[in-house]
């Protein structure tokens, strides 16, 4: 079998960019085996892998529970944070430059992370979420810092329709002076959705402006449904 840095060099990268200029977002299906996605589930236990545990109903930020992974990151999870991040990076560039925004972003992960240091943002930000049935993510924004990227990766390890009901992905777009647009998805398990963190660029008739994006879950309406979300910037706590 591929290692997940070999089936992540394999995939056809310019087409996911084209969506991620055109939309904020893009899938790519199948990145994890059933049974990788099996072992991120089953470790959710294992406390000594994590720095945070957050009780989502504590802050009002939904009803539901996620843990935030320590330094050194597993293997797995850093290879795909460290492979994606090149091929996305110049997204990123590109949409600064579309915006008129100053600042780009390092061609590695390495450089990047090391920015965040450098600058007190020491803390990995990589976490898994569990929801059971009335479980769900209000409406959020993860910057944890003035240091952010402005893309970030979710990973289903749950198969929507079966493992659980409900639960679907929501991302919105606050488009200047008219209303929001919400996006819904429903990628299976072990897909993996690029999308935006805070903003990106869209065409209007005087050329781009900044559509501001926030990501949430709605309601699980029965089953488990897990997920790893992979943000390439770290945390100041």
């Amino acid at each position: 079998m591929k290692t997940i840095t070999e089936r992540l060099l394999a995939h056809s990268w310019p087409d996911t960019t084209a969506q991620l200029l055109e939309q904020g977002y893009a899938v790519v299906n199948r990145v994890l085996t059933p049974e990788e996605c099996e072992t991120l589930i089953h470790a959710y236990q294992a406390d000594h892998t994590y720095r945070k545990t957050i009780v989502m109903e504590r802050y009002r930020f939904g009803k539901g529970e996620y843990k935030y992974f320590q330094y050194p990151l597993p293997g797995l999870i850093n290879s795909i944070r460290e492979t994606v991040y090149p091929f996305i990076a110049p997204v990123a560039d590109k949409w600064m430059e579309l915006l008129q925004l100053p600042g780009r972003f390092p061609a590695a992960h390495a450089d990047l992370k090391a920015y965040c240091h450098a600058h007190g943002q020491t803390q990995p930000t990589v976490l898994i979420l569990k929801y059971g049935a009335g479980g769900f993510n209000t409406l959020h924004q993860d910057l944890y810092g003035d240091i952010y990227f402005p893309m970030q990766l979710v990973i289903f390890l749950n198969e929507p329709g079966e493992d659980y009901t409900g639960g679907e992905f929501v991302l919105t777009e606050q488009i200047p002076r008219a209303q929001s647009k919400a996006n819904v998805l429903r990628p299976g398990k072990g897909d993996l959705l690029i999308f935006t963190t805070n903003f990106r660029p869209a065409k209007g008739s005087k050329g781009y402006y900044r559509v501001n994006m926030k990501h949430g879950v709605s309601p699980v309406l029965s089953g488990q449904r897990h997920t790893l979300g992979i943000i390439f910037h770290d945390a100041l706590t």
